[in-house]
């Protein structure tokens, strides 16, 4: 019996019981480690990438019971009309939508700037994020919480980061705007990493990984947990009158 009551206890404690999560871009790095927080945390979630391979592993890795893998690119609308009529059919209703698709190149400054660049990155970061927000809503629950994925770099001036940097500024400020015309309803918030331990560091020689180092007061690079720990946080309860903030998980780079 005790035991019975223990396991009762533990459910009970998840802090996203029965809820319905869609993670877009998800099949790597930091949300993928987000998708599989919110599954431990009780949520079913639908995750998307736009390499079926890609996709195929991180659903196995997950557990095909608590996840549905949907092929896709964030900045093609069809693809995303695709991704919601399947979250309709199978669920029915979302509760919490991490936009966290995103591309860009950052070693481009003024004078190196491509118009195929820019556009690949504003369709993704920008139009990507508008128009999956867009066409989730008529499924969101009200009381649910969107998530959007911008970066420290939308307030910091690191050289050659013009136009990835432009798009998470973007991105920060819809959120703003969201805030306030759905009100009442759903949580809008921002979550901005810093330097995170990811594939994006694959093969980087060690002096430049030491450079970034250099500029993080806590004196280490993040780990993909401790974004999803933080999704976790603007997903649940715990942030229930948490609205329109941008939460920097940096190690303080942006704030010093």
């Amino acid at each position: 019996m005790d035991n019975l009551h223990e396991s009762e206890n533990r459910m009970r404690s998840k802090k996203l019981q029965n809820r319905v999560a869609v993670i877009t871009g998800a099949t790597s790095g930091m949300a993928l480690a987000t998708a599989k927080l919110f599954i431990e945390e009780g949520a079913y979630v639908f995750i998307t990438g736009r390499r079926q391979e890609m996709l195929d592993k991180a659903v196995k890795e997950l557990g095909k019971n608590t996840v549905t893998g949907v092929q896709g690119d964030a900045g093609n609308l069809a693809d995303l009309d695709r991704l919601f009529e399947i979250v309709k059919k199978e669920k029915g209703h979302i509760e919490v939508l991490f936009a966290s698709a995103g591309v860009g190149e950052l070693n481009k400054p003024l004078g190196s700037i491509t118009e195929k660049g820019f556009d690949d990155t504003f369709n993704v970061n920008v139009r990507g994020t508008l128009f999956t927000v867009q066409k989730a809503l008529p499924l969101m629950n009200d009381g649910g919480s969107i998530i959007l994925n911008s970066s420290i770099a939308g307030v910091k001036g690191f050289p050659g980061t013009s136009v990835y940097s432009a798009s998470k500024a973007a991105v920060r400020s819809f959120a703003r705007t969201w805030t306030a015309e759905l009100k009442g309803k759903i949580r809008v918030n921002v979550i901005s990493p810093g330097t995170i331990d990811t594939a994006i560091f694959d093969g980087t020689p060690q002096e430049m990984k030491d450079g970034f180092v250099s500029i993080i007061p806590m004196g280490r690079i993040g780990q993909p947990s401790e974004i999803a720990a933080a999704a976790l946080f603007l997903a649940s309860d715990d942030s229930r009158f948490v609205t329109g903030i941008e939460l920097f998980i940096d190690g303080g780079t942006a704030q010093v």
